[in-house]
């Protein structure tokens, strides 16, 4: 990544800040600004698979939501093709379909499928892509509320137990990556889970030092809404 080598540049619904998440502008915002991956969401809506991040969104958006088969169809064009993918799975049971989709347009080998259930990432165990676990699975922001303090002191909770649960899941064969949020980030998890073959991606990241901070602790990919971070500093 210039100006902060060794980092995968992954901007999250393409890229959020420039444009709407999720969309063709933002993807194309994403691409423009030279990404190495684009983080992007699925989950189900009115019978069938889209692009978005949660129902309320979805409902707001319905004239204008990508399908999934849109989507994958625009990340098959040659535009893309140096692109790695991160689909982002909201909730279950269409793992096969997003399996399917991505077999059939020859993108399973450049696509990373997350998601914060487990019981998934088990099913796609055979799908020819890589698997990211996301932790915490969170509803909203606590760390911006009234509730932080309690929120943070679960946060340290976590990341004493985190390195050794994520790598044991690594050597498990249960996930080849870890998708952080960035208050959980610590070096000893990176430093285990590289020692299991895994790899470290820290969401979601908007300001340029903490994107210089975690790729100094060795993250393997940072997940920003605005690649325009990933720019070499300017003196």
């Amino acid at each position: 990544m210039p100006g902060v080598p060794g980092v995968k540049r992954v901007g999250h619904k393409g890229a959020d800040l420039i444009a709407p998440g999720n969309t063709r502008a933002s993807f194309e915002a994403a691409l423009e600004h030279g990404v190495d991956m684009i983080e992007f969401d699925v989950l189900p809506h009115e019978g069938r698979l889209v692009l978005s991040h949660d129902p309320g969104d979805a409902a707001e958006r319905a004239g204008g939501l990508l399908s999934l088969e849109e989507g994958l169809d625009l990340f098959a064009g040659e535009a893309y093709a140096g692109v790695e993918l991160d689909v982002d799975m909201k909730t279950t049971g269409y793992e096969q379909r997003v399996a399917d989709a991505l077999a059939e347009r020859d993108l399973s080998a450049r696509t990373l499928v997350s998601t914060h259930h487990l019981a998934s990432l088990d099913l796609l165990a055979d799908a020819g892509v890589k698997r990211g676990w996301s932790v915490p699975r969170v509803k909203r922001n606590y760390i911006r509320s009234p509730a932080a303090p309690v929120a943070y002191a679960m946060a340290r909770a976590w990341r004493l137990r985190l390195p050794r649960r994520a790598a044991a899941l690594v050597r498990a064969g249960r996930c080849d990556a870890l998708m952080v949020h960035w208050v959980l980030m610590s070096r000893t998890l990176v430093e285990r889970m590289h020692a299991e073959g895994g790899e470290v991606y820290v969401w979601t990241v908007d300001r340029r030092a903490a994107i210089e901070r975690f790729a100094a602790l060795g993250a393997d990919g940072v997940i920003s809404n605005d690649p325009r971070l990933f720019a070499p500093a300017v003196a």
